[in-house]
């Protein structure tokens, strides 16, 4: 199986909800930095699995939606806690439709909130 990865840096803030998590619960701010994890078991006839600068094009895009916003006033955070649990789903829904993906594989997106913590969310795409 190939891989191949982009990271890209970006601030956004956030405060959780639904529970007790101290500062957490107040307005803050996070140094995320975001990495997109392509697999799949062949590479193009350039001897590419995706172009970097595809990637790297299609992850500025969504980095630069996020990118110095509050998440808990975008939609795509409505009714749910702004977790990195969920911001890495709703970032995995976003790419999926940006890449072109060749066949079926895997695509991870994976979301640090500072040094040594991180989430991320991964699923089988295409034809299967």
């Amino acid at each position: 199986m190939y891989s191949i990865a982009v990271q890209k840096e970006f601030i956004a803030q956030h405060f959780l909800i639904g529970g007790d998590w101290g500062e957490e619960n107040y307005l803050h701010s996070h140094y995320f930095m975001l990495e997109l994890v392509i697999e799949h078991d062949s590479l193009d006839q350039h001897g590419y699995l995706v172009d970097i600068i595809d990637i790297d094009a299609a992850l500025e895009q969504v980095v630069s939606y996020f990118k110095d916003k509050t998440l808990n006033e975008l939609s795509e955070f409505n009714g749910i806690n702004p977790s990195i649990e969920h911001f890495s789903r709703i970032i995995w829904e976003m790419m999926i439709s940006q890449i072109t993906l060749p066949g079926d594989g895997v695509l991870e997106v994976k979301l640090w909130e500072n040094k040594t913590c991180w989430a991320a969310y991964k699923k089988d795409y295409g034809d299967s």
